[in-house]
Parts: structure tokens; C-alpha cells; sequence
């Protein structure tokens, strides 16, 4: 799609309903191959935050489309230094075709875009976690074949990957329940957004009961208590947040065919058990795997393809 070269990627808002269909569209012809994309440019990485998933799929997708990869890792550049973001996004402008971050706080995401005329996308803030949600999004229309009218229920923390889930259910037409526990909403400004561009299509509904969220639900989907950086919150979170695991209990309560996500890394008997994990339900290893193929589509879609 033209009308994606060049464009930054910082939130799922940043994209209408027909751009992020286009997306995965492309990743779906991608991992079915057929579709072959070349795109010889460089991607830089600069990761603040830890990363399995989203630097090796990132790195991958890149060097599948031909392309080259750069890791700048902040401990060994000029950034873990304090040189200010807006110098070192002017700079890296110079070098690179792409640039991903994965950051604490959505404003220094911001600071790059604004100083960067590169393609910069968010791979990862406090706030939102869009990459992680197209392959969401893919996974569940595998599974389904469409994603309008569905119903996905998230519970937990309402941390950076439920706001995100709550813009691309609205965006695709998916009706979303958000259950957590008092005091751990959402972000009241993604709130408002995704409710807007749910508006006459589909429901956002936030409730502080996982029963009756889970309550016929298509897609049941959980992420850890405790995100990076509130790891000395964990254990006072623990009683707060134990009825909002995802277990057997909570699986019978869904529909039949309910599918299980989690976006990774689990705390396997916190927030979801093994048998959920491993059970016929779950599809959390073709949710990580479809992280890649929707980052393939991307990149080539901000890039332009050779």
C-alpha cells in the first residue's frame, strides 16, 4: 500500500481499519509464500529494554527481505552516555533506511519521529506495544477467518499490550472486555480513542470480574503481572491479581473453540497455568511466530519494496 512508505509506526492509531487489513494480508500471503518481497535497506534497532521475540523477528523479517541489520545496543553507544535523543535520532537519520525502538516512555518514541524523517517504529514503550498486536490480530483471523463481531477478553494488568488491544479490536471491529483488578486499568486516553473508533461497530467494555468477561469469549488472552521495570511491584501484585489467571476454569467459560494468547514471556502458574499453555486451546507458538511475518509486511510496506 503506497500511502504506508515513509510513515512512522509509533501506535495502532496511527493506522484506519484498511491499512492494518492490508497488513496482514501481506503477512498471511508472506508466511503461505506467496508472496516474495525485496527490500534492500538497513534497520537499526535500538533497544533500551530487554528482548527475545522483537529483535529476533525484526532481525529476521529484515534479513529475509534482503535487507541489513544494525543492533544499537545502548550500553555500547553514545546513548547510555545522555547524548540527547534528538542528536542521536538526526544522526542515525544519515545511516539508516528504518529505524525500530523499544523504549520506557512513548514521548522520547516520540522525540525520534520527530527529529528522524526516517520511518521509526514503536517496537515496544510503556504505553503500547502495536507490533505485538498485528500478530495478535493475524493469529486470531487464522483461526476465525474474519475478526469482525468477535469477542477477545484480556485479563491482568492493563499495561502497555492491553492498550494496544484495545485500538486494534476497535479497529478491526472486535468486540474487546478488559477485566482487571481495581486501580489497574487501562490508560484512560487510549480508553477514550479506542471507544471512538469503535464507535457503531463494536464494544469496549471494562469490567473487574474475569468470570464474566471470559463468559462466551472467542479469545481469551493474559501477559504478565508485572511488566518490565515493576519487577519489585511483583510480589505485592500477586494476591491482587491470582483470580485473574487464565486456567481451565476460566477456558470452560468461553466459547468451544476459544483460542489462548499470551504475548510472552509467561510466568507459567501466575498468570496462566501449563495446562492452558500446552492445551488444545492455545496458540501462544503461532502468536510468536506471526510476530515475524507481520513484521516482514511492515517493514516492506514503510519501506516500498525493489
Amino acid at each position: 500500500m503506497a500511502g504506508l512508505q515513509g510513515r512512522d509506526f509509533l501506535s495502532l492509531a496511527d493506522f484506519d481499519s484498511n491499512e492494518v487489513g492490508h497488513i496482514l494480508s501481506m503477512a498471511s500471503q508472506l508466511k503461505a509464500k506467496k508472496l516474495s518481497l525485496r527490500c534492500d535497506r538497513v534497520l537499526g534497532l535500538l533497544f533500551t529494554k530487554a528482548s527475545t521475540r522483537t529483535r529476533v523477528s525484526f532481525t529476521v523479517a529484515m534479513y529475509q527481505l534482503g535487507g541489513q541489520v544494525i543492533d544499537l545496543n545502548p550500553n555500547v553507544t553514545q546513548v547510555s552516555r545522555g547524548e540527547p535523543v534528538q542528536d542521536t535520532a538526526r544522526v542515525l537519520d544519515r545511516y539508516l533506511d528504518i529505524l525500530a525502538v523499544r523504549t520506557f516512555a512513548q514521548q522520547e518514541l516520540e522525540t525520534f519521529a520527530r527529529y528522524a524523517k526516517i520511518p521509526v517504529i514503536n517496537a515496544l514503550t510503556d504505553l503500547e506495544h502495536p507490533c505485538q498486536v498485528l500478530a495478535d490480530l493475524m493469529t486470531i483471523q487464522e483461526n476465525f477467518g474474519n475478526l469482525a463481531g468477535l469477542t477477545l477478553t484480556y485479563v491482568g494488568d492493563g499495561n502497555n499490550v492491553a492498550n494496544s488491544l484495545m485500538l486494534g479490536c476497535a479497529l478491526t471491529g472486535m468486540n474487546v472486555r478488559i477485566a482487571t483488578p481495581s486501580g489497574y486499568e487501562p490508560n484512560a486516553a487510549i480508553i477514550e480513542q479506542a471507544r471512538n473508533l469503535a464507535a457503531g461497530k463494536s464494544e469496549v467494555i471494562f469490567t473487574h470480574d474475569p468470570q464474566a468477561a471470559a463468559k462466551d469469549a472467542h479469545v481469551l488472552y493474559t501477559d504478565v503481572w508485572a511488566s518490565m521495570g515493576q519487577e519489585q511491584e511483583a510480589e505485592n501484585r500477586m494476591p491482587v491479581f491470582q483470580p485473574y489467571q487464565i486456567n481451565d476454569e476460566l477456558i470452560d467459560l468461553a466459547d468451544n473453540e476459544a483460542i489462548v494468547l499470551h504475548c510472552l514471556p509467561a510466568h507459567r502458574g501466575e498468570e496462566i497455568t501449563d495446562a492452558a499453555m500446552e492445551g488444545s486451546h492455545s496458540r501462544i507458538w503461532d502468536q510468536a511466530e506471526n510476530r515475524m511475518h507481520v513484521q516482514k509486511a511492515l517493514l516492506a510496506s514503510l519501506l516500498g519494496t525493489d
